[in-house]
């Protein structure tokens, strides 16, 4: 004789996630809002083309040339013709003074897009991307609203030999 003994069947208990569902709810829009944003900016630029289809003394003729290095600024156009010599100013460029450059330069050859910048090896980055901007566009008020001008927007960039 077998002897059963009947265990009361027990019913599962669900899990309690209210308190873990309650810190979701508080957690999430705190991170999200401790988030830092940032603004990321691209500039393109164009590589100087090993052979195209313009001829070398079409092309030289035509270039517009920035050069950067310690001393300053100098601008030639066209071709190896100097327009402008920027000096630096205790320790500082003066991108005023190569915008008013530019724009001067615009206004004579108002159809030219291109403009390449050769850059010394010690420029640092920020004098470079500084450089950019000053020649790809300036900012002027118009109509009493502050309007961004295109000078040369299309950049490539060089390195100036020693």
């Amino acid at each position: 004789m077998t002897f059963r003994i009947k265990r009361p069947q027990e019913d599962e208990a669900d899990i309690d996630i209210t308190s873990f569902m309650n810190l979701m709810i508080v957690l999430v829009p705190v991170l999200l809002l401790s988030l830092t944003f940032t603004k990321v900016r691209v500039i393109d630029i164009n590589l100087p083309e090993l052979s195209g289809g313009a001829s070398a003394a079409q092309l030289s003729q035509s270039q517009l040339d920035i050069v950067v290095d310690d001393s300053g600024f100098a601008v030639f156009f066209p071709g190896s013709k100097l327009i402008s010599k920027i000096p630096r100013a205790d320790g500082q460029y003066n991108y005023r003074q190569l915008s008013l450059v530019m724009q001067d330069l615009k206004e004579q050859v108002s159809d030219k897009k291109d403009a390449t910048i050769v850059a010394a090896r010690d420029v640092d980055y920020q004098t470079l991307i500084s450089t950019m901007d000053v020649v790809k566009s300036y900012k002027t008020v118009l109509a009493a609203s502050l309007v961004e001008v295109e000078l040369f927007p299309e950049i490539s960039l060089g390195d100036k030999k020693r």
